[in-house]
């Protein structure tokens, strides 16, 4: 008792320091406070119980800002269009390039009319955030020292490059002005680990338990997004990974249901040649310089199908995208309550999941994989893949595509859905997936099976009693079909060398090891260093070199293996490493530090588990900074379990015992328990408090 009036008479000497309107505030957030609870596991995973929903989005926000505040606020300098009044001017094209899609006039005006329910749970993000700051003077930001409920409605997918980065930045400097060079999209480097990820769902006829089952492997930069649980009172109570400073769980389950997003491939932003725009406005960017803050203002043109983003010889092209910020905010919300897929299918009507994927299951033992939940129905005799005459009434907005036209798969024959980026004709399997010519071409861009598509086809065909070790197994199999198709004509360029060539001696041996290789990944090999090796990434790029190319590039891989590592008898795992020293977006990494071997690779060799690494300026070792992050493996019975690991640890604090106590696991594709169940969180509590 002594402790809660001590507690009372605290809040109310601060509450009687404050302005009237801090007093306000502070008297709502200490009732939101007293309402949550926030559990730490063992492993620093916050799990967050709330009153009402409102309660568990404050404590999750509270939580996930004690946990990284940074990554929070950067997130939202980038989605309101301020990060250059952080890094710079060489962020303002980037910041141009949101504030044409993202006016906080708007996104004000949409607030205010937004459901009741759903501005509660704005304000609550809002407060949430505000009461870290104001519990924790010691935190810093960069730019934004006050959140406003609509911010939340500025970035409402969660995916790590949304519909908008189609656009690019250095366009919109030619179109409307000069200064620095664009940060965005100026390296055009070969990259070695696609964003996307790797969705399976399995039947409950092909478990060993019976029950479905959802495996979750997003491939994101690291630490792009927390781990965490949130539950209220009012029927909330999703676990998985959350995008830093959003209030919904983006790749999780709940009680019986679970969903898994992978970057589609779908053709869904329309470009449109224009003879004239139909209005403007004026946009002024803040920057920081070396005296303080500047400005520059530019004057953007729209046409009746969205904003001017560049030219195509002397036309204007303006671009039209899903931008329906309230729904979009709805529909990532409202399916972390979705008791089954009914209900999912329901919440899928509002159409605004537009650059994702989405696989599946349910404790009633329902499998799906859905298809980009946003595509313009168009007419087809147009190339949509590039821009159309914006005045031709035949390229005017026709709706979407409803469910029923789109390439989704229900509970298919064969038992078993995935994706991994690729295209849904083979989403479950031959016979079981969407026929190509059953749908218009623009559905789905990609032309081929990707490398990971033939390894995840190659792991569930004809495959059953699954379980979730057997499924998580088969995730982290090491199999690299790309290498199966590349290196046979190196090793044939080779045999027809003369004995004489002084190839033929020097690299002997190396083709020796990759011929006898069986095309698997680990710490310990040698041919997998060998083979994605500096200089040998060229000619997996392009496969059709020449074969002097070929034996070329395989020379300089050896050379560079001896010169850096001091043999090209070098394991796999001596070279690619994970290394977490500081938490820096931009991360730093050291040869004389701690690191440890990972042996998967990145995912464009096929790899399904991924880890996409290379060397730094610096560095001799590959270091990985994107791939595999949040894992999990869920099944859904009369209870769910669910084993999981993340990148690093749960905490962006390098002295917290959780900075990176998940590293050696990750590495080892050790997921571990998930504590879904108030009752399993017994003797795995490391701290239970209020915000």
């Amino acid at each position: 008792m002594r402790s809660i009036l001590l507690l009372v008479s605290s809040a109310l000497c601060l509450a009687a320091s404050a302005p009237a309107q801090r007093r306000g505030d502070l008297a709502r957030w200490q009732r939101h406070a007293q309402n949550v609870t926030i559990v730490r596991d063992d492993w620093g995973i916050a799990h967050v119980y709330g009153k009402t929903d409102a309660d568990a989005v404050f404590g999750m926000e509270y939580a996930q800002a004690e946990d990284d505040f940074n990554r929070i606020e950067t997130n939202y300098l980038n989605a309101l269009g301020r990060l250059a009044e952080a890094e710079g001017e060489s962020a303002m094209y980037q910041d141009l390039r949101m504030k044409l899609f993202i006016d906080p006039d708007s996104l004000r005006a949409q607030y205010r009319s937004s459901p009741p329910w759903l501005r509660k749970l704005m304000d609550a993000f809002a407060d949430g955030l505000n009461y870290f700051l104001y519990k924790h003077p010691e935190v810093k930001p960069r730019v934004i020292t006050h959140f406003e409920p609509w911010m939340a409605l500025s970035f409402t997918e969660g995916s790590i490059g949304g519909d908008i980065e189609r656009i690019n930045p250095r366009d919109l400097q030619a179109l409307y002005g000069s200064g620095p060079g664009t940060r965005n999209g100026d390296a055009d480097e070969f990259e070695l680990d696609p964003s996307g990820s790797n969705g399976i769902a399995i039947a409950p006829r092909l478990a060993a338990n019976h029950h479905a089952l959802l495996w979750i492997n997003p491939h994101t930069s690291f630490y792009f997004r927390s781990e965490l649980q949130m539950v209220s009172d009012e029927g909330l109570n999703a676990y998985g990974a959350v995008t830093w400073g959003q209030f919904f769980i983006y790749q999780g389950f709940n009680a019986t249901a679970g969903w898994m997003h992978t970057s589609s491939g779908v053709d869904n932003i329309d470009e449109f040649l224009e003879t004239r725009p139909l209005r403007s406005r004026t946009i002024t960017i803040s920057f920081k310089t070396d005296t303080g803050m500047a400005r520059k203002t530019f004057t953007v043109f729209y046409s009746q199908h969205g904003p001017i983003v560049r030219k195509e010889g002397d036309r204007l092209v303006s671009v039209s995208l899903m931008s329906s910020h309230v729904n979009a905010l709805i529909q990532s919300y409202s399916r972390t309550k979705a008791r089954d897929m009914a209900a999912f299918r329901r919440i899928m009507e509002l159409h605004t999941n537009s650059s994702n994927n989405t696989v599946f299951a349910d404790a009633s033992g329902n499998i799906a994989y859905f298809h980009s939940n946003y595509i313009p129905r168009r007419d087809t005799s147009f190339d949509w893949t590039r821009p159309v005459d914006g005045s031709d009434r035949r390229t005017a907005y026709r709706g979407v595509l409803s469910f029923d036209e789109t390439p989704n798969v229900v509970n298919p024959a064969s038992g078993w859905v995935y994706n991994s980026n690729n295209w849904p004709w083979s989403a479950a399997g031959e016979g079981s997936s969407p026929k190509r010519e059953s749908f218009p071409r623009y559905v789905e861009t990609g032309t081929e099976e990707t490398a990971r598509g033939y390894h995840a086809l190659r792991v569930l065909e004809g495959k059953t009693n699954w379980t979730m070790s057997s499924l998580t197994a088969a995730a982290f199999d090491s199999y690299l079909p790309a290498f199966e198709r590349m290196l046979p004509p190196l090793i044939a360029a080779y045999d027809q060398l003369p004995a004489t060539d002084t190839l033929k001696t020097k690299l002997a041996e190396p083709v020796a090891v990759l011929r006898g290789w069986d095309y698997r990944w680990g710490a310990e090999s040698v041919p997998t260093a060998i083979a994605i090796g500096i200089s040998i990434m060229q000619y997996i790029a392009t496969s059709r070199a020449a074969p002097a190319d070929l034996l070329g590039s395989l020379a300089e891989a050896v050379d560079a293996l001896n010169a850096d590592f001091g043999t090209w008898r070098t394991p796999w795992g001596q070279v690619n490493r994970f290394q977490r020293i500081n938490d820096d977006i931009a991360p730093h990494f050291d040869d004389a530090g701690p690191s440890i071997p990972v042996p998967f690779t990145a995912s464009v060799w096929g790899s399904l588990a991924a880890f996409g690494a290379r060397a730094y300026p610096n560095t001799k070792k590959w270091y990985g900074t994107s791939g595999n992050s949040f894992v999990a493996v869920v099944e859904f019975g009369d209870s769910v379990r669910a084993r999981a690991i993340t990148a690093g640890g749960e905490s962006g604090a390098p002295r917290s015992t959780h900075f990176n106590d998940e590293a050696e696991r990750y590495a080892a594709g050790n997921l571990r328990d998930v504590y879904f169940y108030r009752s399993q969180l017994v003797g795995h509590t490391e701290r239970e408090y209020h915000p």
